[in-house]
């Protein structure tokens, strides 16, 4: 009897830890998908990198990763096939983790990750994640991507770069 007991409060257990972080698998996969869409399309290694996150990630393994995987797919096939509406429903999910900091933190880790998958963060994806920190609070130097030079300046410099 004990150990039929044991797994029922086992399995309660997994299911108030899945209700508890429902709404932080969504935020996090409505950033991934704002970052991932920012260059108008998602590439493979960006959809590997979302997967290996779900995978990884404490906080998101009591989810299946085919689950986070559809999440964030619908996502994206949203923000693409109708940016405007999109984009408000995945920035909506991520406004309902916005009063936890810490978490917050987390997804920016994340949604860097995500970005750095193609082997370099574009400067659609800095924009759409210091956006991020601001609903959060958190200062974009934390995530590494404050520039300390004026707009004009740094886009030359960005120019000058990819052109050589």
């Amino acid at each position: 009897m004990g150990g039929v007991i044991a797994s029922l409060s086992g399995k309660l257990q997994e299911r108030l830890e899945r209700q508890r972080n429902r709404p932080f698998l969504e935020g996090v996969m409505a950033a991934c998908a704002l970052v991932a869409t920012t260059d108008g399309e998602v590439s493979f290694a960006e959809q590997v990198r979302v997967d290996q996150i779900l995978q990884t990630l404490d906080k998101l393994k009591v989810f299946d990763p085919h689950e986070g995987v559809e999440i964030f797919r619908e996502f994206t096939d949203a923000i693409l096939e109708n940016p405007h509406e999109g984009h408000a429903r995945a920035i909506a999910a991520v406004a309902a983790i916005s009063g936890d900091v810490e978490a917050g933190a987390l997804l920016l880790r994340i949604c860097l990750a995500v970005s750095e998958a193609d082997g370099e963060v574009s400067l659609a994806d800095q924009i759409e994640i210091v956006s991020m920190c601001s609903r959060f609070g958190i200062d974009p130097a934390d995530c590494g991507l404050y520039i300390d030079m004026p707009a004009d300046e740094f886009l030359a410099e960005r120019i000058d770069k990819d052109a050589g």
